[in-house]
């Protein structure tokens, strides 16, 4: 373990905002991580978990607890033709490096989710998606450090409560730890049907083709880096912390009542989900609006974004300004995606 103290979490978060921590420890070993978690419950003392900072809005003010950076690594694989790979992936293991890996594997199901920033031990909590692909689609289970028993638990996929941007580990964020993700893949070269139109067309495929699992990575990362979503330190569109509304989800009454045109996509429930983004463009708001040193992004108007010298409290007064905004012209609340530490939306 290393320990450091007064450290700014602007220099730990992909919005690059945020003061300093009181403590912070970074940890190596799954027993280390469950002994640090362990003493603070019992102590009493606050605790933020934190991985690659790419979904979290800390306050200017800082955090006064312990901070455990999660810098653990490793990956078991158990692979055979006829059941595909099983692969049990430690927490801090980079994301989108594992992802690249799995391409190299012939492990398919998660090309798609090529460029997101982050750790592993993440995806489960906001079960991370994009381009028609969900990583709960491949997650056997989670291996986690159960707080309240004060036990190291397995739990399987259909136990985490997984939906639209969510988990069980999000909803109650104080229940658990995640130590490890297990996987399960398919083999082969081929990646998952495309479902998502706009991935199709750059491939210059129909939806639910397959295509080489490397030519959808390479498609995935032209796309995010066309809209500042693959972090670049030299460009300040990058400087945010990914889509921070989550498109809604509406009844269908509500969805009809929206202008001609709105893009949405029809649930297996009967509800509807409805483009955040086109949300925020009819209200007013464009792509590179700026508010002092925070503004949208100049590629992607779902991206709130620090210019450089921005503060927490300006991105969040923005925020608020587009969620207030888009209220009283639709009717629809956007719900934030990232995580916010020691302030409120």
């Amino acid at each position: 373990m290393h320990t450091l103290a007064s450290i700014p979490l602007a220099t730990r978060t992909t919005l690059r905002l945020g003061g300093p921590a009181a403590e912070l420890v970074e940890v190596e070993s799954e027993a280390d991580l469950v002994d640090v978690v362990r003493a603070a419950d019992e102590s009493g003392r606050p605790l933020l978990v934190l991985g690659g900072g790419s979904n979290l809005v800390v306050d200017d003010d800082g955090f006064e607890g312990l901070v455990v950076a999660v810098r653990t690594r490793g990956i078991e694989v158990d692979s055979d033709a006829c059941s595909g790979a099983t692969v049990r992936v430690a927490a801090g293991e980079p994301w989108d490096e594992f992802v690249a890996t799995a391409l190299q594997e012939g492990w398919v199901g998660v090309e798609a989710l090529s460029g997101i920033p982050g750790l592993v031990g993440a995806t489960p909590i906001q079960n991370v998606g994009a381009y028609g692909q969900e990583v709960a689609e491949t997650i056997a289970s989670v291996r986690a450090w159960d707080r309240r028993a004060g036990e190291v638990r397995t739990i399987a996929a259909a136990d985490c409560g997984f939906g639209y941007r969510t988990s069980r580990f999000k909803t109650d964020p104080e229940a658990f730890v995640v130590l490890s993700v297990t996987f399960q893949f398919r083999l082969g070269d081929l990646g998952a049907p495309i479902r998502y139109a706009e991935l199709a067309r750059r491939l210059g495929v129909e939806v639910d083709e397959r295509v080489p699992a490397k030519d959808v990575r390479e498609a995935v990362l032209g796309l995010r880096r066309g809209k500042g979503m693959v972090l670049d330190e030299a460009d300040h569109d990058t400087w945010s912390a990914g889509s921070f509304f989550t498109n809604p989800v509406v009844g269908a009454d509500v969805a009809q009542r929206l202008a001609p045109g709105a893009p949405q996509w029809a649930q297996p429930d009967g509800s509807v989900k409805i483009s955040a983004a086109w949300l925020i463009g009819q209200a007013g708001y464009e792509k590179g609006t700026l508010r002092g040193n925070v503004g949208l992004s100049t590629k992607h108007a779902l991206a709130l974004t620090n210019r450089g010298g921005g503060t927490t409290a300006e991105l969040l007064a923005l925020a608020r300004e587009i969620r207030d905004t888009v209220h009283q012209r639709s009717g629809v609340v956007l719900v934030n995606e990232p995580v916010t530490v020691g302030c409120r939306l």
